[in-house]
């Protein structure tokens, strides 16, 4: 009974930005799962590996070039995810990331960073998390029937140093997976949930420049203060994200809507002291 609980098999799921460290490892988890796994990226060549590696393990799975701040490309590709493998059922948003022009330096002021970046950063990680919301979630609400999981972060909560507009719209994010949830829910079924999932410190590529010193490949003082308040006392790897995930997109969470759920090691507990 429990290894069918966390079960997806015959399920279609998209994940945006699935080439991606963290979208890679959450695409195969899916696939793992028995999922139908279509990928969609900017990045055509990495999501065409991840694809290859998801199949060469006997799962099914497809890429789909698309940037998740074009909306009419997103409905093309729903609609090429729909031929290919049917109506889609799990959505996760995991495309995102931030700017080194929206961040603030001890050189690059809040009164310096560049507000092209930041809205940027806004469209890529909000604005991009509801268009694929729209694109993906219509047949869903035609189904009656679905699962939307959204990627925050811990900044939403806790904003960040140096990252105003990142931090600004992983809050949009959680803010807007809990209106989803209920609109969802009452005007089309009890059946649509959408929740999110709230990584801690994970080095990907947006964020190495901040945590790892470039020539030597050492924590930065950030990256340090970040351990030190980390009470499992590491950062986090792609695989630790996979059981949270199939727990929110599988029958196992059947009566969790609107929620987000850190998989962070502790850090949204630890006061600093």
């Amino acid at each position: 009974m429990t290894d069918i609980l966390f079960r997806l098999d015959g399920l279609t799921a998209v994940i945006t930005g699935g080439s991606g460290a963290l979208g890679g490892a959450m695409a195969h988890g899916l696939a793992s799962a028995g999922a139908r796994v279509a990928i969609i990226s900017l990045h055509a060549e990495t999501a065409t590996g991840v694809v290859a590696s998801i199949r060469a393990a006997g799962g099914e799975a497809i890429s789909i070039a698309c940037s998740v701040t074009d909306g009419d490309a997103l409905e093309r590709a729903a609609e090429q995810v729909m031929r290919a493998f049917g109506p889609t059922a799990i959505l996760v948003n995991a495309a995102g990331g931030n700017n080194p022009l929206a961040t603030t330096t001890g050189t690059r002021s809040f009164f310096d960073i560049s507000i092209d970046a930041s809205d940027a950063v806004l469209d890529l990680n909000f604005m991009g998390t509801v268009r694929s919301c729209r694109a993906f979630g219509r047949c869903m609400a035609e189904q009656k029937r679905g699962c939307i999981i959204n990627i925050t972060s811990m900044s939403a909560d806790r904003p960040l140093t140096r990252i105003p507009a990142y931090s600004a719209a992983k809050a949009a994010t959680t803010n807007f997976t809990q209106w989803l949830a209920v609109h969802m829910a009452q005007e089309y079924s009890p059946h649509i949930r959408v929740n999110a999932l709230a990584p801690g410190f994970f080095l990907t590529e947006q964020n190495r420049f901040l945590l790892t010193d470039a020539q030597s490949g050492e924590l930065t003082p950030r990256g340090q203060t970040i351990i030190s308040h980390t009470p499992m006392g590491r950062l986090g790897v792609p695989e630790d994200l996979i059981g949270t995930l199939l727990w929110l997109a599988s029958p196992a969470s059947a009566f969790v809507t609107g929620i987000v759920v850190p998989v962070d090691g502790g850090f949204s507990s630890f006061g600093g002291v």
